[in-house]
């Protein structure tokens, strides 16, 4: 007898084993018809997976997100078994599920071409409407290598001979193909109705540049077409909002070759960045923050004693002087201990709170670069906390308020809160681990907040609060942290004196509210598509004449508007007003003033705001206070 325990609280008993679709065409038809796989004591299983003792199940349906993650595998799957239809001679190497789709690379004799992505997502859809069953079968490891060796699949075979000689393989068919998998897959390929084949790139076997550079197809895949559709709307306003596109048309910055991962900051991208370093400084200083600034390069004996020399030297830009080895800091927190360390700290001195805006470099793989979202060189809105452990909770609970007045002010509302817990590679005992994580639990707790638990995401010295903030397209991004340090101030020798008189040593708390600077511009790029908000935008008012007639007026309006502490062009060119109009408005300036005859022998201006939106005749006062009301508020 088989009892099968249902997320409903009911139960189902059985003669004999039975599998995870009968137990759904015991449920009911329309449940059978839906089931893409089963979740059998919290493993998600085939729905031929046969369940021989009593077991908690749950039917996955494409309304699951378990569901969504075997339709995509699934469809990688399908796109490999596609692409030996039209190519016998390719072999497939591996096909993983990431976000929001999939990819699978292959060998073969030449480059696919866009031609041959769409001939794959055709017999893709051929394929899918013969709705051939997907089943599966176990091998003993060498069976499974001289199948793969006897049908030309090398790759395959390599991945099966690295598997320990003792341990079986499973393999799944559908079809006239065959694939190495751990699976779940769904049970037809029927169920694959909903997919596309998205780009074409390279990528090296195993991602050694020493082995055969390989052809990668991605492709997305969903349980809805008006999901896919809404996912392919959403990529296409991403195109459009894409800072590095942004970066040349609206001349923020560029990159060269010389400087491979670094930024050239134009003067109107470079006033973006001092808008938010000097609004930052003020929260910094609101908070009771003394800003700081330690060296670039620091002797290898330091980055040795705080363990990075040794687990993070592969990312560190390093030189020589006089026989002594350095490194460029890859972060501040070292600095920021020598500075607590430099007099000596009373209790009555805690918490003592150090922000600087450091520069940090890191040699980030040239694959891995992306606009100045992902940089070799970057600032940080970086703040170190030395305090006692009694007042972690209260730092941290400040810290939470003011990185939500922050968030707010940049106009992202939707905000995601995740702690991530200890790793498997992690330093100290568990008790003050669970000292630490209990502490960030309880002072979130005490701000009225929801968030996720990330086990094992924790950094190794000490678990951390990480906020998520979602754009305008709803695309998640991960900008600021609070991390609780037990071990770094130990190492490298801060103490303070207790009210006891005995030497104790400070709890040290990281935080950064945007992160890194240059990825934050380039999310508020992309959040605004351009378009910033006055408070940010570079240029915050151009000013048009119709003709040489109003150049001195238009002049003087500058001049005006500038005292008042506005950022201001004038375009007094000999060029017809529409064309004027039409090129200042291309280059998403919040205000647009237009000044003809009439408005300078009435003193007035006419303004237009971004979007070709006409406000009118106006004075200068009026514009002025619109102007500084926007301001105020952060509209």
């Amino acid at each position: 007898m088989v009892t099968v325990r249902l997320p409903d609280g009911s139960q189902r008993q059985f003669d004999a084993p039975v599998t995870v679709a009968q137990v759904a065409a015991n449920i009911g038809a329309g449940l059978a018809k839906a089931a893409l796989a089963g979740k059998v004591d919290g493993k998600v299983v085939d729905t031929s997976f046969l369940i021989e003792h009593d077991a908690d199940l749950a039917i996955v349906t494409d309304k699951d997100a378990d569901g969504l993650e075997v339709i995509r595998h699934s469809t990688a799957h399908l796109l490999a078994y596609a692409v030996k239809e039209l190519f016998p001679d390719a072999q497939v190497t591996i096909g993983p599920v990431i976000e929001n789709g999939f990819y699978y690379d292959f060998s073969y004799k030449r480059p696919f071409t866009p031609e041959d992505l769409t001939a794959i997502e055709k017999k893709m859809a051929e394929l899918v409407k013969k709705d051939e069953p997907v089943t599966r079968k176990v091998l003993p490891r060498d069976e499974a290598v001289a199948y793969f060796t006897s049908i030309g699949e090398a790759y395959k075979a390599e991945i099966i001979s690295s598997i320990p000689a003792d341990q079986d393989v499973s393999l799944y068919t559908e079809g006239s193909f065959t694939d190495l998998c751990r699976g779940p897959h769904v049970p037809s390929t029927g169920k694959l109705k909903v997919f596309k084949l998205m780009k074409l790139a390279g990528a090296y076997w195993r991602g050694d540049s020493k082995n055969e550079m390989l052809q990668r197809v991605y492709g997305t895949a969903w349980a809805k077409k008006e999901d896919q559709e809404q996912y392919l709307h959403m990529l296409e306003e991403a195109e459009k909002r894409d800072h590095r596109k942004l970066g040349r048309q609206l001349d923020l910055f560029h990159f060269q070759d010389e400087a491979p991962g670094l930024i050239f900051w134009h003067p109107k991208g470079w006033t973006i960045w001092q808008q938010v370093e000097q609004y930052m400084r003020r929260v910094y200083q609101d908070y009771g923050y003394q800003e700081v600034k330690a060296p670039q390069i620091l002797d290898r004996n330091l980055w040795e004693r705080t363990g990075h020399w040794e687990n993070y030297r592969e990312n560190m830009f390093v030189t020589e002087s006089e026989n002594r080895h350095y490194a460029l800091k890859p972060m501040n927190c070292p600095g920021h201990v020598q500075i607590f360390n430099s007099n000596m700290r009373s209790y009555r001195d805690l918490p003592m709170r150090y922000g600087e805006f450091g520069q940090c470099h890191r040699n980030e793989p040239s694959g891995a670069l992306h606009g100045i979202m992902r940089v070799r060189g970057f600032t940080q809105d970086d703040g170190h906390i030395f305090c006692t452990e009694e007042q972690i909770q209260a730092e941290v609970t400040a810290f939470h308020q003011q990185a939500m007045g922050v968030y707010k002010d940049f106009a992202f509302d939707n905000i995601s809160i995740k702690l991530a817990l200890r790793p498997d590679n992690r330093i100290g005992t568990e008790e003050t681990w669970d000292r630490a994580e209990e502490t960030l639990r309880t002072a979130l707790r005490e701000c009225g907040v929801t968030w996720t638990e990330l086990p094992g995401e924790g950094a190794f010295y000490g678990p951390k609060i990480e906020y998520h903030l979602k754009d305008s397209l709803g695309r998640p991004w991960q900008v600021g942290t609070m991390q609780v340090d037990f071990f770094m101030p130990e190492r490298l020798e801060a103490e303070y004196v207790s009210d006891d008189n005995s030497r104790k040593i400070p709890v040290m708390l990281h935080r950064a509210i945007v992160g890194s600077m240059e990825r934050f511009v380039g999310i508020l790029i992309e959040n605004h598509a351009g378009a910033m908000p006055l408070w940010l935008a570079p240029v915050q008012v151009s000013i048009l004449n119709i003709s040489d007639a109003q150049a001195d007026y238009a002049k003087g309006i500058a001049e005006i508007l500038k005292k008042q502490g506005f950022r201001v062009t004038t375009d007094l060119r000999n060029e017809k007003i529409t064309y004027k109009i039409r090129e200042h408005s291309v280059q998403k300036l919040p205000y647009i003033i237009v000044l003809g005859d009439k408005e300078r022998d009435a003193n007035t201006v006419a303004v237009r705001a971004r979007g070709n939106v006409d406000l009118g005749v106006m004075s200068i006062d009026d514009l002025v206070g619109r102007l500084k009301h926007e301001l105020e508020t952060k509209a």
